[in-house]
């Protein structure tokens, strides 16, 4: 693989957390589609929870997106790993799948406060090295 003659103070470790967030996105989005699929089948029959967690796909998929968008803009390359089978694919009630939503909804925010913290250290250096060069 080639380097990118875009990439300019993309620091690897910000494109390896964003990376874990693009494989996080798209794994929910697998999720949630099997959510969906299981409130519309015949004998479940939840149009509206259906309509919910179909929706909830098509958002975290627009998010991976997104966010390889911006690996990309950045020059940095986007690393794809294997989508496991959904956490979940047969639920006791709405109850129960929302529940299962929610832990991994706090997964995926667990791992956005993360990057934020990296964030947090890049900048912090930048303005050490902002102030040491005056």
């Amino acid at each position: 693989m080639s380097g990118s003659r875009a990439r300019q103070n993309f620091a690897k470790e910000c494109e390896d957390a964003l990376n874990k967030q693009i494989n996080m996105e798209l794994q929910a989005a697998y999720d949630y589609m099997a959510f969906f699929t299981y409130f519309d089948r015949d004998d479940v029959a939840f149009p509206r929870a259906a309509e919910f967690f179909r929706k909830a796909s098509h958002e975290e998929r627009e998010h991976a997106e997104k966010l390889a968008k911006y690996v990309n803009k950045r020059g940095g390359r986007v690393q794809y790993s294997d989508i496991k089978t959904p956490c979940k694919t047969e639920f006791s009630g709405l109850v129960d799948a929302m529940n299962t939503a929610l832990a991994m909804e706090k997964a995926v925010n667990e791992l956005c406060m993360v990057y934020e913290r990296l964030r947090n250290k890049i900048i912090q250096d930048y303005n050490v090295l902002q102030a040491y060069l005056k």
